[in-house]
């Protein structure tokens, strides 16, 4: 996704004084007027990089909360998490072609499905198994990966698909800089998605209730809490996030069934930066690795932004290495 939004903000510069004003998104002749002529190249293409590492960052974000979610629920990780997220891209590719749906119904029904899919998740692969170590739920929950990965391969028959954009294609200008419209729906989005989760989780009774069980699930039972009911919830909530994750990173790439690991790598190597188990940390963590790829593939390419994103995280482990945020004792897996 990197390498696709970098280049897209430098072609776009170029194409500036031929009237294009496309990033990331088909061109659109009315979707923009014709940017003035003084327009500073090198400060538009930052402003283009910024957007699009933000939204990259956003998408991450949400991969990440999720990610989190899900391990403090379940106390251990939740190896299908990734491939929640192929999930969540399938549906909104394949409703999508089939029902011709505008992107703002598309979405919250492949929430629901991919929520639908996390309790199923719940049920099957981790309260069954709450009592015993936590080797048990990863085995479980990588049985899990693999039957989902398995039937999109057959569902798909090896034919990547896409997903359509969640505000159109296009860009409009403002103070004489290109926005595109998909990198500024996916920030304002999962800005709306993260404050709205942390207000649930620090605001509500709910919210208060899952973080009980998430800290001590014994404890949060003896005082009368229904453990199973908010470890399914937390569930649902984790995988609803999986699929709007899997429907924006849908957009940017090409949905394929053998994308869930390293949406996976994503969303650990948010959790290590930012503190494993720690909501803000996830979050920071995965808004920094959206920054880094983006800028780092724009300058140097794809390849090199992989390499200095691993390096950069063993760097920052080896000074710090319980995260930014720290980490409960007892929850790193």
């Amino acid at each position: 996704m990197s390498s696709a939004c970098s280049s897209s903000a430098i072609a776009t510069s170029r194409r500036r004084r031929a009237g294009s004003t496309c990033i990331g998104a088909p061109c659109s002749a009315s979707s923009a007027s014709t940017p003035p002529e003084n327009t500073d190249d090198r400060a538009l293409i930052t402003v283009q990089l910024l957007l699009n590492a933000l939204a990259l960052g956003m998408a991450y974000a949400l991969v990440a909360l999720g990610f989190v979610l899900a391990l403090n629920a379940a106390g251990a990780v939740n190896f299908a998490h990734g491939d929640l997220i192929v999930l969540g891209g399938a549906v909104a590719a394949f409703v999508g072609l089939s029902t011709a749906l505008p992107a703002v119904l598309l979405l919250p029904l492949v929430a629901v499905s991919i929520g639908v899919v996390g309790i199923v998740a719940a049920r099957i692969a981790i309260l069954p198994l709450a009592t015993r170590p936590p080797e048990a739920t990863f085995v479980a929950t990588i049985a899990l990966a693999a039957i989902i990965e398995q039937s999109l391969t057959i569902a798909m028959a090896g034919a990547p698909r896409t997903v359509p954009a969640l505000l159109g294609g296009g860009s409009f200008y403002v103070a004489g800089f290109v926005l595109g419209r998909q990198p500024l729906a996916i920030v304002v989005l999962g800005a709306v998605l993260v404050a709205a989760v942390w207000f649930l989780l620090e605001r509500t009774q709910t919210g208060r209730r899952m973080r009980a069980v998430a800290a001590d699930r014994y404890m949060a039972r003896a005082v009368g809490i229904p453990v199973g009911r908010y470890v399914v919830l937390s569930l649902a909530l984790s995988g609803a996030l999986a699929g709007i994750a899997g429907f924006l990173l849908g957009h940017q790439f090409l949905v394929t069934p053998t994308q869930g690991a390293g949406h996976m790598l994503k969303a650990y190597i948010a959790v290590a930066l930012g503190g494993w188990g720690s909501v803000p940390g996830a979050l920071l963590g995965a808004l920094g690795i959206g920054v880094f790829e983006t800028f780092v593939a724009a300058g140097f390419g794809d390849v090199w932004a992989s390499a200095a994103l691993y390096i950069a995280v063993l760097a920052v482990l080896a000074l710090r290495p319980q995260g930014l945020f720290g980490e409960p004792i007892g929850r790193r897996a």
